[in-house]
């Protein structure tokens, strides 16, 4: 048994700050021991039931009331953690809190690390690690879209899909083990052509899984939305627009933004995360240059850039130079000021798809928004319900690499090669699914999967 299974660990389970309740969790061997130790229910009873809440007082070891309170049990193996679990539900506030955290904590009791609880539940078998990482997704989640992927992980949707994909797998490696062990019976890798037919099928059906990863990143993590140009084109003004508040400071005086400014939205069901960036042009200004340096930086990390350009003036140098900056990046021209004369421009702006919009007044937004759900919210947001996304970047390398080894499979049959060989091709492709869903993870992996947690998780 792992070691820290032996041990009683207490957080807090809600989020900091003044509110109605506030949770303090509890889960171990001993949890019941512990509450009893400070909470006297109301009515005088000697065995609490499990799943059942209790009212009374919590007090402290002088029996002095610390808070009027709601204590339950939930006996293993019928708890989140699959060990006993105890959760008192007290008046939310930092103080209450905090007093009895710590009382049980002098009694014996240890701070649970960040994602603890959820890695008991793991260790113990009630969960698998996809579904344990779909427990922070879930808490994360910033649309309903990215809500129901993560619902769908953690309800069994992708961890049955990589059973199914290992169950595969391991019927390839016994008939290619079989004809290595009992070569006295014939099995013998003569039905290669058979072999190979269900190997290629896995690859395509795991090859179509990998490609949701795109579409469920964004569902995720939301799409990085830049805009950017040279100052004073109304780049503040778009993003004030796009938002509906008036988020970042608009003046007549080039230059005004200075630092990047984040905002967060949601579009057709896609979580945006809006960049407004300091303008782009040569200048001696040390905090201008250091503002421009960062608009440059982020450039690199956006999946869409909004390049704004004013249509009513001819294109400058400093265009041109906002425009070199985005090389290589998605890129949205927005020409502004439609409401004003327009002034026709020429390459190499007329190779980007374009929008002419009016932020004065708001002409042309929904053509923008209607550019970013038509090229970012096609693909597994059309029907996330029935599904399977993968939209964590861990669960994608793992499927590669278990590609990458089947493929080597197939060309080994092809080839000709020893039955050796192919197996460990297989055993190879086995292990990189099984670190998706955790009977493979290295250690270290797990470490950095549950830390993202928060306290009390």
């Amino acid at each position: 048994m792992n070691p820290i299974i032996q041990e009683n660990i207490v957080a807090i389970a809600t989020a900091p700050g003044e509110g109605g309740i506030g949770i303090i969790r509890l889960s171990g061997p001993e949890t019941e021991k512990f509450l009893r130790l400070f909470f006297h229910p109301t009515s005088n009873v000697t065995t609490m039931s499990s799943h059942r809440l209790y009212h009374g007082r919590f007090v402290d070891s002088d029996d002095s009331d610390i808070d009027e309170v709601m204590a339950v049990i939930m006996r293993k193996p019928h708890s989140y953690t699959r060990e006993d679990v105890v959760e008192i539900h007290c008046h939310g506030g930092a103080v209450v809190q905090s007093r009895i955290l710590h009382l049980l904590i002098d009694a014996g009791m240890r701070l649970a690390r960040p994602g603890e609880f959820t890695l008991r539940a793991f260790l113990n078998g009630r969960i698998d690690l996809a579904k344990a990482e779909a427990v922070i997704d879930v808490i994360r989640s910033r649309s309903e879209a990215a809500h129901t992927v993560a619902m769908g992980q953690l309800n069994g949707k992708l961890s049955r899909l990589i059973f199914e994909y290992r169950t595969i797998l391991a019927d390839l490696l016994v008939e290619v083990e079989a004809g290595i062990d009992f070569p006295e019976e014939d099995i013998e890798l003569s039905e290669q052509d058979n072999l190979y037919r269900r190997g290629n099928e896995l690859v395509q059906r795991m090859k179509k899984l990998v490609e949701t990863f795109e579409g469920g990143r964004v569902l995720k993590e939301g799409l990085s939305i830049l805009i950017f140009g040279k100052p004073n084109v109304g780049k503040s003004s778009l993003m004030n627009c796009l938002l509906g508040e008036a988020r970042a400071i608009v003046t007549e005086i080039p230059g005004t933004t200075r630092d990047t400014i984040e905002e967060c939205l949601v579009l057709g069901g896609i979580p945006l995360r809006l960049v407004d960036t300091a303008g782009v042009r040569e200048t001696d200004d040390p905090v201008e240059v250091e503002g421009v340096r960062r608009a440059r930086e982020k450039v690199a990390g956006s999946d869409l850039v909004l390049l704004v350009i004013d249509g009513s003036c001819p294109v400058s140098q400093d265009d041109l130079l906002a425009l070199r900056a985005c090389h290589g990046r998605h890129v949205l021209l927005v020409v502004n000021k439609s409401d004003l004369s327009f002034v026709p421009f020429g390459k190499p702006f007329t190779d980007l798809p374009f929008v002419s919009i009016s932020t004065l007044d708001g002409n042309g937004l929904a053509e923008i928004k209607k550019y970013i759900s038509s090229s970012f919210g096609q693909g597994p947001g059309r029907d996330v319900r029935e599904s399977v996304i993968i939209s964590d970047a861990r669960h994608r390398e793992a499927l590669v690499r278990g590609i990458n080894a089947l493929e080597r499979f197939l060309a080994g049959i092809n080839e000709g090669l020893a039955g050796e060989f192919l197996a460990l091709e297989l055993r190879d492709a086995l292990d990189s699914l099984g670190e998706i869903t955790g009977e493979t993870t290295p250690g270290e992996i797990l470490e950095k999967i549950f830390t993202r947690f928060c306290v009390g998780k």
